[in-house]
């Protein structure tokens, strides 16, 4: 069932930014999507720790199609560009295109860059970035508004943002439900917004975990037009829509066999919560 996001402040969460983000009519041969977006936890000791681990290959199919093939007999890896070191990805043997890190603990950073590195049927592609922190979640709590059809579930959501630098966020609300954020109407202040899952019967009396992950400003476009085209519709908004939107993954072999999907670095918090009936 059709699943739509509505908040009480839309005006703060869609803003314009500079960067452009390509949009191609999708036509001819499939490609490959490369599903790269890992999150970290910062432990007590102030280390990170690596919390979402997965990294998903598929290659494009028709968007009704529901059928979409993995890819399988991929190398990947990471490279911390600044210590020279490599972090290794295998495959499950249980679930082909899921590959996840083989060779044991890893040092990540703030302040380092990093490189995705997946070569697949002799072609390497390669994407850079960073990680990108967050700020934790003061508080969930379960409001009584509604809005159109007057049965919706409202969530509070409180946090405060980090006054030194300018940041963007993506909201998680479980069930493929995902808002993105960014700072510039409440730079370095408590904030609180509301949102509404609309079909009340599928979320009621379930404990879902929400996130909040900080992004930088071109994946912050990029989610923005990516949720915007998806309608969340049920789906995972984070596979290739209708219209094929282009990530920050480069094919280094071939340009002009260009991936879809993103690479992308999240220090992440989480806050669990039941949904109560109303």
């Amino acid at each position: 069932m059709r699943k739509v996001i509505y908040i009480a402040f839309g005006i703060l969460f869609f803003m314009s930014c500079e960067d452009v983000v390509d949009i191609d009519v999708p036509e001819g041969e499939p490609k490959l999507v490369i599903d790269a977006s890992l999150e970290f936890v910062t432990q007590t000791d102030g280390s990170l720790r690596l919390e979402n681990e997965e990294i998903k290959l598929t290659m494009s199919a028709p968007f009704f199609d529901e059928n979409t093939p993995t890819v399988s007999d991929a190398t990947i890896y990471i490279t911390n560009l600044t210590f020279d070191f490599i972090y290794n990805f295998d495959e499950l043997s249980f679930e082909p295109g899921t590959y996840i890190p083989s060779n044991g603990s890893f040092l990540w950073d703030f302040e380092s860059d990093y490189e995705l590195t997946v070569i697949h049927d002799n072609e390497t592609y390669k994407a850079t970035t960073k990680i990108i922190p967050s700020v934790p979640i003061d508080n969930i709590a379960q409001g009584d508004g509604t809005l159109f059809e007057g049965n919706e579930i409202e969530i509070e959501v409180s946090f405060t943002d980090d006054g030194n630098r300018n940041d963007f966020y993506l909201f998680d609300f479980d069930f493929n439900l995902f808002l993105p954020s960014e700072d510039r109407f409440y730079q370095g202040k408590p904030f609180k917004f509301s949102y509404f899952y609309e079909n009340p019967e599928e979320v009621e009396g379930r404990e879902v975990t929400i996130k909040i992950l900080g992004i930088d400003q071109r994946y912050f476009n990029y989610s923005s037009i990516l949720i915007e085209q998806s309608e969340q519709d049920g789906g995972n908004p984070f596979q290739a829509p209708p219209a094929i939107l282009r990530g920050n993954i480069i094919n280094t072999t071939n340009s002009d066999n260009y991936p879809l999907g993103y690479f992308n670095l999240s220090e992440t918090y989480s806050f669990p919560f039941t949904i109560q009936k109303k």
